[in-house]
């Protein structure tokens, strides 16, 4: 594997029957999850969920491209140079 690199995997929930899914994922790749915040965003009907990772690439796109897959979730990756 490449070296870890610093990364937020930002989500825009839409349907909030995806969270189990979203937090199995999550959980199985829990060793390189730094943090999470989450906040409902009650005006607009969605969840929004910051998660601070510290992966190879290889992981930070799996993490990424598995929960952006899910119905009604949004999923993003800012990655640092480091």
């Amino acid at each position: 594997m490449s070296e870890n690199r610093l990364a937020v995997v930002s989500l825009i929930i839409e349907d909030r029957a995806q969270s189990t899914k979203i937090n199995s994922i999550l959980s199985k790749f829990g060793n390189f999850v730094v943090g999470r915040m989450g906040v409902p965003y009650k005006e607009r009907g969605v969840s929004v969920i910051c998660v601070i990772v510290d992966a190879p690439n290889e992981i930070i796109n799996t993490i990424t491209g598995k929960i952006g897959m899910l119905d009604g979730v949004h999923a993003k990756t800012l990655m640092s140079k480091m």
